[in-house]
This record gives structure tokens, C-alpha cells and sequence, in this order.
């Protein structure tokens, strides 16, 4: 039985970091790159545009990872853009588990993009209809007026170890404000520089990209049907893979992440510098790839302890409840969905992969879950967060349910493979 479980360990490592982590890596990279060209251009394209502000949104947000999405809650609290805008971004947005579905399923990655795009929108607009957003704001300007400081008060407070960047400015507001307080001093996830952790990883970045490249290679192969552990050098794969995931962990433990794995410090650091964007990509990469592992682990432990030992009876035996259960997980999906965060997504999604929940429980996680564009808005006013994480469930759950019935319905299902 340990030899069991050893070996499920190492192939779900391996699984982890060739199937999934490498690829997670390379977008992740691309579109970092991408960002850092912007520069905050589609900030400043956002507050200009008024009338097509949730649409905007809704497109920061389809955004693979946090990046965009991030930038868009500080706006709210400057007047710049409606609470609607923020609904639609935090809608459109899937966080960091967008790069898990690019990787292993492209396909179903397009569908729920194009559908939160036009939810998103559509809701955004809704809740510009309404009073909501004006009255947060109104509170959140009210409070904020009783708790002002002054300028050396504001110097007083740990800043961010930003100033060591050359043209170093913030992105959708000002250095001193409301949202450089809440968001740029002891802001949940900053490390001073000056720390051992934040030493090591800023120090052994290359390391992990040096991993994904050789993994990256590997896992083209092993898409390609090459067996990947029987080449010149024996057990190549379980070698990068094991090594790979194990050098995830403890990046991902270094940054003192676990359900978050961006800052809106953090994104302003790497648009404004190309070595803070491999530097923080590669803790991004990792916090993808231990949550991948996590999730393949949750899978083939259940599925070992449902057939009490027996591996086979054990995936009859899940097929049999997913056919009984299978309306429950729509609502599970968008329930998760509500948590702050990445990580618990990225593990949903890492269980789709596994066949362990249906395409709709998917796309009503997808709508659901705000990843870590929540995290400000929760520091600059709990109410704000509190009516946006209700808003993107409703639709999250109420389109899962459609789908859900329509997949069982129709031959939507049969069609693309759901």
C-alpha cells in the first residue's frame, strides 16, 4: 500500500508539472510580457471611456491571471469607473485557473470565455442601472474622510520596496491616497525585500524557468505520444517533473502564498520592470503548478479510497456518483467560487480535468469566482467586496444551471466532448 500511495505521489508531481505546470508557465510568461509592453495603457483607455466602461472590464478581466482584473477595483474608489464595470471585470476574470484550462482544455477555455464576456457585460450594465454603486461610493467616501492622514504620518507607515525601480509609478492612483494605504503598506502578501525568502526567490527565479523550459520540452513530446521516461537519459520525465513540482513548493512557501498568488503591488512592479515580471511569473508559475498537484493528489487519493485499494473499482464507483450528483456540483462549483483567491479554484479546475465534475459546475465556477481581484477590493471596503461576490454568484449559478440542463438535454454534451 505505501508503495501505492509513493507512486501516486510522484505521478501526480510529474502529471503536476509536464501536463499542465510547463504550459501554465509559457502563457503565463507571454502574456506577462504582453503587460509589461502595455504599461497600463488599457488603465488609462478604461477611465477615458465611460460608456464602454463594463465592456472594457469585461475584457481586462478575460485576461489570464489576476493582472487586469486587479487593476480595474482601485478605480471604483477614485470615481473612475462604475461598480458595474467592476461586476462585469470580476465576472469575465477565471484568475489564475485560466491558465490551467489553456493548457489541458483550449476548447472549453474559448467557450467560457465568450460566454462570461457576454454575462459580464450584460450584468455590468444591470448594476450601472441601479443606485448600488453611488451609495458605495458615497459610504466608502464618507469613512474614508474620518480616517484621513497627513503627510508625515503617511511617510511614517512601512511603504513598499518600490523605489529601487526607475520610473516607478502607481497604476490607477496616487501615491499618499486611500488606496496606496490600503494596498501598498503591510498589504497582505508583501515581503520586504530585504528578507531571506524574498532573497531567495528573487535570487533563484531562473531556476524554476530553467525547469519549465526543459519540462516544456518534455511535455510537447509527451502530447506527441513520446514516452518521455524512456529516452537516453531513463526517467527523464519523473526526474523534471518531481524535481519541478518540489521547486514550486517551496517557492510557493518562500512567498508565504496559499490562496492568493498576486498583489496589486505586485502587478505594478511588473509592469513597470521585464526582470520583476520572470521574477514574480516564476512565484505565479509555481502557485499554479502546487495547486495542480494538490488537485491530481485529492482525485487519485479519492479514487484509491472509494475502491479500498482497488484503483479500477474506485473510477467505476465516482462515475456512479457524478450521474446521481451531478445538479449538487453546479452549486458546489459556484459556491467555491465565492472564496477569495485562486488556490481553491485552480484545484476545481484541476478536478474537471479529472472528469470529477461536469462542464457546467465548470462555467459556474468560472462566473463565480473573482481570484485575486478580490483581495483589494476586500481592503478598501468590505461592503463593495461583499455586494460584488453575491452579484457574480447569481449568474454564475443561475447559467451553470442552464448548461447543466442543456447538457443533459440535448447532444451539446456529445458534441464537444463535455
Amino acid at each position: 500500500m505505501f508503495i501505492e500511495v509513493f507512486n501516486i505521489i510522484l505521478d501526480s508531481a510529474q502529471g503536476a508539472f509536464i501536463e499542465v505546470g510547463v504550459f501554465v508557465g509559457a502563457v503565463l510568461l507571454l502574456f506577462g510580457y504582453i503587460n509589461f509592453l502595455q504599461a497600463g495603457a488599457f488603465v488609462e483607455r478604461i477611465e477615458k471611456s465611460k460608456k464602454w466602461q463594463p465592456v472594457i472590464g469585461a475584457f481586462l478581466g478575460l485576461t489570464p491571471g489576476c493582472g487586469g482584473a486587479i487593476f480595474v477595483m482601485p478605480l471604483f474608489f477614485k470615481g473612475s469607473v462604475t461598480f458595474g464595470t467592476v461586476v462585469a471585470t470580476l465576472i469575465a476574470t477565471m484568475g489564475d485557473s485560466a491558465f490551467v484550462i489553456i493548457a489541458a482544455h483550449p476548447l472549453q477555455y474559448l467557450m467560457v470565455s465568450a460566454m462570461s464576456l457576454i454575462v459580464g457585460v450584460l450584468t455590468g450594465y444591470a448594476v450601472d442601472r441601479t443606485e448600488l454603486g453611488p451609495r458605495l461610493l458615497a459610504n466608502f467616501r464618507a469613512r474614508q474622510e474620518s480616517k484621513s492622514l497627513s503627510k508625515a504620518e503617511h511617510m511614517a507607515r512601512e511603504h513598499d520596496p518600490s523605489e529601487h525601480m526607475e520610473n516607478y509609478h502607481h497604476i490607477g492612483h496616487e501615491e499618499g491616497d486611500a488606496i496606496d494605504l490600503a494596498l501598498h503598506h503591510k498589504a497582505a502578501g508583501h515581503l520586504p525585500e530585504e528578507c531571506l525568502p524574498c532573497k531567495i526567490t528573487h535570487g533563484g527565479f531562473w531556476v524554476l524557468w530553467v525547469f519549465i523550459a526543459v519540462g516544456l520540452v518534455l511535455g510537447i513530446m509527451d502530447i506527441m505520444q513520446i514516452d518521455i521516461n524512456a529516452l537516453v537519459i531513463p526517467n527523464l520525465g519523473m526526474i523534471v517533473g518531481v524535481g519541478g513540482t518540489t521547486l514550486a513548493i517551496v517557492f510557493m512557501a518562500l512567498a508565504h502564498k496559499f490562496l492568493a498568488s498576486d498583489t496589486h503591488e505586485e502587478t505594478e512592479h511588473k509592469m513597470m520592470s521585464l526582470k520583476e515580471t520572470f521574477i514574480h511569473n516564476a512565484q505565479e508559475t509555481a502557485f499554479v503548478i502546487v495547486w495542480v498537484f494538490v488537485g491530481f493528489l485529492v482525485y487519485e487519493f479519492l479514487v484509491l479510497a472509494l475502491g479500498r485499494g482497488d484503483y479500477a473499482a474506485g473510477e467505476l464507483l465516482i462515475e456512479s456518483v457524478l450521474m446521481s450528483v451531478g445538479l449538487a456540483s453546479v452549486f458546489i462549483g459556484a459556491l467555491v467560487g465565492m472564496i477569495p483567491g485562486c488556490g481553491p479554484q485552480i484545484l476545481f479546475v484541476a478536478l474537471y480535468g479529472r472528469g470529477l465534475v461536469p462542464f457546467a459546475a465548470l462555467f459556474a465556477n468560472a462566473i463565480s469566482q473573482d481570484g485575486d481581484a478580490l483581495f483589494p477590493l476586500l481592503a478598501l471596503d468590505r461592503r463593495s467586496a461583499l455586494w460584488a461576490t453575491v452579484i457574480t454568484t447569481v449568474p454564475g449559478l443561475l447559467f451553470g444551471l442552464l448548461i447543466y440542463w442543456a447538457e443533459i438535454n440535448t447532444v451539446l454534451g456529445k458534441v464537444f466532448n463535455f
